[in-house]
This record gives structure tokens, sequence and C-alpha cells, in this order.
């Protein structure tokens, strides 16, 4: 992991080798850009394995031809999409909820970029690092989900965070020493409905919680960006990563999306890192960690005028971040606060909550669960244990709300 003494900073020796690279979530918005990012790199990168949830089995075709990838190393989630696939790939083709991290341990691969949605990431997470692979993290709910006991799972450097705040965090940790940070700031855009308050939020449809103003992403991880869960998991996430306390990271606005996050060192010097709002650069970053690929994306052109805001985040309207600084400080509730969200917002999705009511939703089972003794989460099991829990009693709060609607 990237952790206590920045231990990112340790440079690998350049070598002719090429890095294979399984990437998970393949036929997602990060899973694309990878893709990307290897076929311009053939001569840094190989890719090895594919794997996908099955939504979309024609481009997971589409990409296993362009990148000559056999059946034995493609692994689809969902068995009726497998069995399309195979039609042209053959029937070796690993299917089911646990084919990706099937594939991870057969691989072998150098680096798995681990871009599934939500905590089902887990296993990918786990097979990654038990095969000594290095982990491009874009799954941050499997780190909030497993907390301290997946970053025990890790080697030294073995996990790369792939998200944008993170990626720019690591790049500015390699300015100073460990006892020089004083503090993290994580910016955030503010998201579709940034000054507005709750009443406003009220009649929010999924289409408007789906129009980010300057990120293109999957539907969940939009929505968790217009209710700022998703800032909430990134602070988590950071935590973890850079095991660095809630209270000294600071979460602020920018609508721009040009600062994607910074450290401010004990003589007060801050320092950030920028580049325009694209994916290219930190997954580029990832998979070459901790080397740089040249022209990995268009940099700032200084030569057109531009202003940049940084404005506080409003906690009433957004409770989000306050709820995610509650969760890191019991063990397990970071788990609850990742899975009542996912059932919260596809409730949401599906006309079943009013929008405000996800983190209300969200609130409610943390508090709820604090309240009872369980497990922690000190083993896969125990996680799951709790999600469990957290699922059923959001399940109960919806059900509630929505007769109450």
């Amino acid at each position: 992991m990237i952790g206590a003494e920045h231990k990112q900073q340790t440079v690998a020796p350049e070598t002719d080798h090429k890095r294979t690279i399984v990437v998970v979530g393949s036929t997602g918005s990060i899973g694309t850009q990878a893709l990307e990012v290897i076929a311009d790199n053939p001569d840094k990168f190989e890719l090895v394995g594919l794997a996908a949830g099955g939504s979309r089995p024609e481009l997971l075709c589409q990409q296993a031809r362009q990148f000559a990838i056999s059946a034995e190393f493609l692994a689809v989630a969902d068995k009726a999409a497998a069995q399309k696939i195979s039609q042209e790939f053959g029937e070796n083709i690993a299917s089911g909820p646990d084919a990706a991290a099937t594939l991870c341990a057969a691989a072998h691969a150098d680096v798995v970029l681990n871009a599934m949605d939500g905590s089902r990431g887990l296993p990918v997470t786990l097979a990654a690092l038990s095969a000594g692979s290095t982990l491009a993290l874009a799954n941050k709910e499997s780190l909030v989900a497993g907390g301290r006991w997946v970053l025990e799972q890790a080697a030294e450097g073995q996990i790369v965070p792939v998200d944008s705040e993170h990626s720019a965090m690591a790049q500015t940790l390699r300015s100073g020493r460990r006892q020089e940070l004083s503090r993290l700031v994580l910016t955030a855009s503010g998201g579709p409905f940034r000054g507005w308050d709750r009443e406003r939020m009220w009649d929010v449809t999924p289409q408007q919680a789906a129009a980010h103003p300057t990120w293109s992403m999957g539907q969940m991880n939009t929505l968790n960006s217009a209710t700022l869960v998703n800032k909430g998991l990134e602070l988590i996430e950071a935590s973890y990563l850079f095991d660095f306390p809630a209270s000294n990271i600071d979460v602020v606005v920018h609508p721009q999306s040009i600062v994607h996050s910074a450290a401010t060192f004990c003589d007060g010097s801050t320092l950030a890192q920028a580049s325009p709002p694209s994916m290219k650069l930190p997954i580029a970053l990832a998979l070459a960690w901790p080397n740089r690929l040249p022209h990995a994306q268009p940099p700032i052109n200084w030569q057109d005028a531009q202003s940049w805001e940084f404005l506080p985040v409003d906690n009433e309207a957004f409770p989000a971040l306050d709820l995610a600084r509650t969760a890191l400080a019991t063990d397990g509730l970071p788990a609850v606060f990742n899975a009542a969200n996912e059932e919260a917002a596809t409730a949401f999705l599906r006309g079943q909550l009013r929008f405000p009511q996800i983190v209300d939703v969200v609130g409610t089972v943390m508090e709820t669960l604090a309240q009872q003794p369980g497990p922690l989460a000190h083993s896969l099991d125990d996680i799951y244990e709790l999600e469990k829990a957290a699922r059923r009693v959001a399940g109960e709060h919806i059900t509630r709300a929505h007769r109450l609607s």
C-alpha cells in the first residue's frame, strides 16, 4: 500500500520487460480508457486478461479481438452473456460472480486494474494481492469495505491508486517526508447540485443526478458524486491508503476539477497536482507506477485565461462527508456506510426514495448498527456479515420511506 512512510517513492529500475496487465471492469469508463492507454503504449504493456460484468458483451468481444485474448483469459460475471461470448471464443470462458477473481489468480499478471463497481470488487482486490500482482485500484469500495484488514493482505507498495484524487495525493507526497506532512486536501467538484439546499433537491430525478458537470462516469459513480457519498468514500480511502487521520484531511469544493488534490506540509507549503479533468493521466500513472508515460494526456494550456474556485462544503445540505468521518471512527462501520449507500442509491434509481433520502438512509443504518454488537472487519466473512446486516436494515428503512411518500 501507499502508507505512512510514503513507500511509493521507491523507484523501480527501468527494464525492457513489458508489464502484463489484467483489466477487470473492461467495458466501463475506467476500463475502456485503460485499454486505450495500453494500446497507445505497446512497448510498455501487454494485456493478458479481460473481465467484465457482461452488460456489454459485444464490446467485450471487440476488446478480446483487438488484444488477441483467448477464452481462458476472459471472465464474465453474467452467465448468459458468457454463453453468448463463448459462441465466438469457445467454452473456456470463466463465468459467474467469482470469475474475475479466478482470472486474477490464474493470470499472475504484473498489474491488475480493478475497475469494478461497488464492494463486489473486494474478491478481485484480494485475488490480485494474493497473486502478488500490483493492484491498480479504481474500486475504492473494496478498500472502504475491507478497511485495514485488506491493507494487511498487501505487501509494501502493492496498492497504487487510480482515482484522480488519490493519484494526486500520491504524486504530491513525493515532495516531502512523512514527518513533514501536516494536512491532505481532497478536492470535490460539488456535483450537479452545488449550491442547492435540501428542499430544492427533494424533487431531483435520476436523469438530473446523472448530469455531472465535469466528469463522464458510470451511473452509480455519477449518482454518488451528486450526493457527495463518493467524496466520503474517497475520504475513507485516503485515510486508509496514506495511513492518515481523517481529522487532518480537508475537503474543498473545486468546480473546475483541475486541482485534483493537494498536500500541506509543516512549513506552510501546499503542493497541488493539477491537470485537465481526464482519467487518462491517473490510469497511465497507475499502470506504469512509479514511472510516468510521456504524453498520457494533454497538459494545461497556460496561455488560456482561466479562473479556479475553491469553496467550503455545505455539510448541512450534503451530510455524507460527516457520516464518512463518523464511520472511520468505528471498526467495520465504513463497510456499513458503503453497503447502505449501495442499497439506498439503487432504491432512488428505482423511484423508491427521494434524492436527499439516500444519505438519510445511510445515516440511519449506521446509527442502528453502531448500537448493536456485531463482527469486526477482521475477515472476509466478517465483512460479508456487516454488509448483509447493513443491506437488511437499509431495505427496511427504504420500504418504510416508500410507503410514507
